[in-house]
């Protein structure tokens, strides 16, 4: 299988599918190779048994390699967190963050940009974002939080950008914090949790913001978070482990199916950890509108046609295993380069993507820099 994708031009979708959605006899293929669905398993399964080699020896990364990696910083890293002070601050009052989220430094993050060859990361602040709180307490985080990372790259010139928060639940503050962090600041973005209490990104309520965003034909990056119905779910599980990909999913097909991807469609899109558990899931994406004509407007030329124009990242999925998944479906000049740092390095990531065995060193350089240059042409100088 991972021959088969090597094969594959850059600039297109692998994947196809003919027959009933239902499973009743359908046929899976890859491009004209003809790959039969019982082989595209068969390749998945094995591609997940490799994994467990390829994550091994992507995880951690000798001196050597740091150092080899480190000789040119070319690298653009679209996944990458900082914490504000305030921000840490009122995490802790409520009792919330983890240990790298509240002991994050710009320090660390550049040694770890270095070690890995990373000219420049693009900040965000992670999950809990401001869900915690509301009113003008989150719109004064989300402020406080944007400017102290328009500082970071005004005092670290060619080294940061950013993603600004803002509190998509409250209508106005969003629009305000939209026009004060890209008019004002010059971010380069907009960055959105999965979902935000009891509503994922498709949610009516966030209509005049999607707007607003596709007006702006902006960057929209977002990362998972824990929606209101699945805190503790399981005590054997953390959120981290399984609902976080979940909900990545969730607002992919909210996104999709809502209509909003055919309606915006000048919002560019990013999915963290390579699209969650969606490139798994690929049948029941294409299949719905033939299982429920209702969902047919939203999707005119199909599902796929949506999910092959988003753009997905690498975090803590550049494993032959996940890597496999995403580019049977996903065109690599749609995935970027991202690292999670500060829970993951980014060494971590560029042993991985080389570990896989998918990818040629044009499609890397792609992954780890081209694609982001196309989307943000800010950062080509």
């Amino acid at each position: 299988m991972s021959q088969h994708l090597r094969r594959q031009p850059s600039g297109k979708s692998a994947f196809s599918m003919r027959g009933c959605a239902c499973g009743c006899g359908d046929t899976l293929s890859l491009t004209s190779g003809g790959l039969s669905r019982r082989s595209v398993l068969a390749g998945v399964a094995g591609a997940a048994a490799a994994a467990v080699t390829g994550l091994g020896s992507g995880f951690g990364g000798s001196r050597a390699f740091a150092q080899a990696a480190s000789q040119k910083s070319y690298r653009i890293d679209v996944h990458h967190h900082l914490s504000p002070p305030t921000y840490i601050q009122a995490v802790v009052e409520n009792h919330l963050g983890s240990p790298p989220q509240i002991k994050w430094t710009p320090e660390k993050s550049l040694a770890d940009m270095d070690a890995a060859g990373i000219q420049v990361s693009m900040l965000s602040v992670t999950q809990p974002g401001v869900n915690f709180t509301s009113g003008e307490t989150a719109r004064k985080l989300c402020r406080e939080s944007n400017e102290y990372a328009a500082k970071l790259i005004s005092d670290h010139p060619g080294r940061f950008g950013s993603f600004a928060m803002i509190p998509l639940t409250d209508t106005e503050g969003a629009l305000k914090e939209i026009e004060y962090a890209l008019d004002k600041l010059k971010l380069d973005g907009i960055g959105l949790l999965t979902s935000y209490h009891d509503k994922w990104l498709g949610h009516p309520s966030f209509l005049p913001v999607m707007e607003e965003l596709n007006r702006r034909k902006c960057v929209v990056y977002t990362h998972p978070t824990t929606a209101d119905c699945c805190v503790n779910l399981l005590k054997t599980e953390p959120p981290t482990l399984v609902e976080w990909g979940t909900d990545t999913t969730r607002t992919i097909g909210d996104i999709v199916f809502s209509g909003n991807a055919q309606k915006f469609r000048d919002i560019k899109w990013i999915f963290s950890h390579a699209g969650g558990t969606m490139p798994f899931l690929i049948e029941r994406f294409i299949g719905q509108p033939k299982i429920d004509p209702q969902f047919k407007p939203a999707v005119p030329d199909g599902a796929l046609a949506e999910l092959t124009r988003f753009y997905y990242d690498t975090a803590q999925t550049a494993n032959k295993a996940s890597m496999s998944a995403l580019t049977a479906i996903i065109p690599t000049s749609q995935i970027l380069f991202g690292t999670d740092f500060p829970y993951r390095t980014g060494i971590d990531h560029v042993k991985g993507l080389r570990s896989c065995g998918l990818f040629s060193d044009a499609q890397l350089n792609d992954i780890e820099r081209g694609n982001a240059v196309k989307l943000l042409p800010r950062l080509s100088t």
